[in-house]
């Protein structure tokens, strides 16, 4: 089983960027595609991007579109969230997730979960 821990988070003004990161440990990431997910307080989990095993395709959510990029160094095992021009309602929990066979943009069909970081932005 894959362990995944995210880091990278904080408090940050509107317009600023964040960088998370995502680093597994137990198994490769080279056999997982992964995504991101974030959920706000008094919301469900929002898919926010995700990306295959050899990071030839990405996905986004509407809300990430144009702002958010997905990248992946499976030789570090780790992924990343680029996060730019952020916004008072990109505020939430921001979680990796790992899972075997082709990308999802549901949040329950994941196999592995890290704990979260949180991402604050003040207007």
């Amino acid at each position: 089983q894959v362990q995944l821990v995210e880091s990278g988070g904080g408090l940050v003004q509107a317009g600023d960027s964040l960088r998370l990161t995502c680093t597994a440990t137990g198994r490769t990431l080279r056999d997982y595609c992964m995504g991101w997910f974030r959920q706000a307080p008094g919301k469900e989990h929002e898919f926010v991007a995700a990306i295959s095993w050899s990071a030839e395709s990405t996905y986004y959510g509407d809300s990430a579109k144009g702002r958010f990029v997905i990248s992946r160094d499976n030789a570090k095992n780790t992924v990343y969230l680029q996060m730019n021009s952020l916004k008072p309602e990109d505020t939430a929990v921001y979680y990796c997730a790992a899972k075997r066979g082709g990308v999802a943009r549901l949040w329950k069909v994941y196999d592995a979960w890290g704990q979260g970081t949180q991402v604050t932005v003040s207007s």
